[in-house]
């Protein structure tokens, strides 16, 4: 009963230092990377698709993103796509090929950036520590049936308690890492 809690923690916890991961690489540094479009979507044939699978995302350098669809009939609708998501980008087709050059942040547009990044973060440790207090409150109702020793408990609880001392220093380190991402020029 207790490993089925802590278990159950461990994996909610696991799952939204994993969420903080994914909501920061949507946040644009100043670099170009492929993973940037792939929550854009593009309409392919009446259908919202994202672009990976539409089409081959590659890096042409550090701040270019190339773009080559896989039915050259979808570039113009690619193209749209792209510039028309709130990432800020502009797009141009050359030949087959959509480039997606990467616009130099400005200081200001980097303290907004960070602001965002911070806010994410204080969210996902919120999360972590709801996880605990729910795991915690789970182990209170155990002992209050008496299906577990109060030592047990107390065990448990500390337990649950590192957990979440390491996922909390997984965010931080997670948004120091974008921070200093961000800082670069």
């Amino acid at each position: 009963m207790i490993a089925d809690v802590k278990k159950s923690a461990e994996q909610k916890m696991k799952k939204t230092v994993d969420a903080l991961k994914a909501d920061l690489a949507k946040v644009r540094t100043g670099r170009a990377h492929a993973g940037l479009l792939d929550h854009v979507m593009v309409d392919y044939y009446g259908t919202p698709t994202p672009v990976p699978q539409v089409a081959n995302v590659t890096l042409l350098d550090a701040r270019t993103i190339g773009v080559t669809p896989w039915d050259r009939k979808i570039a113009p609708a690619l193209e749209k796509a792209i510039r028309d998501s709130d990432l800020g980008l502009n797009p141009a087709a050359m030949g087959e090929t959509v480039r997606v050059p990467m616009p130099a942040l400005t200081e200001e547009r980097r303290r907004d950036l960070i602001k965002v990044v911070r806010h994410e973060s204080e969210n996902a440790r919120v999360a972590v520590r709801n996880v605990r207090r729910d795991a915690i409150h789970g182990l209170k109702d155990l002992l209050k049936q008496k299906k577990v020793a109060e030592d047990e408990e107390r065990r448990a609880q500390d337990d649950i308690q590192k957990l979440t001392d390491r996922h909390i220093a997984d965010i931080d380190k997670l948004l120091q890492q974008k921070e200093s991402d961000l800082m670069s020029v």
